[in-house]
């Protein structure tokens, strides 16, 4: 799967979702894509950084907790549980509660798609 983060408006969305009805109803394939998009560019931006890119990149490579995450990347703890947070919320990265063996459990965090694109224009 693929996620596409860019600007975009209503009128955008709309034709999003015509396209993909006219697919469906020709039964081709419709494509597995996630696409965010922000019709405020400032709005965009603030989602968007090198150290929640990198996270991202860390998460795809190797998901784990958001202990590990930190420790790979030299970062601290609660700062990386924030990008966490905010990027769950947008569907970017997929938090999952599970069980460790003999006790406890752990929020093992994922990439949510195998490509990331930023689409700003």
């Amino acid at each position: 799967m693929r996620a596409t983060v860019k600007l975009g408006d209503a009128k955008d969305f709309f034709q999003r979702g015509q396209d993909i009805a006219r697919l469906a109803d020709a039964g081709a394939k419709i494509p597995n894509e996630k696409i965010i998009s922000f019709e405020d560019r400032a709005d965009l931006i603030s989602l968007i950084s090198k150290s929640r890119i990198d996270l991202v990149a860390a998460a795809k490579a190797k998901p784990g907790s958001i202990q590990e995450l930190a420790v790979r990347l030299k970062r601290d703890r609660s700062a990386v549980s924030k990008d966490v947070v905010q990027l769950a919320k947008f569907g970017l990265l997929v938090v999952e509660d599970k069980p460790l063996p003999g006790h406890g459990r752990m929020k093992e965090v994922r990439a949510s798609a195998d490509q990331l694109l930023l689409a700003v224009y």
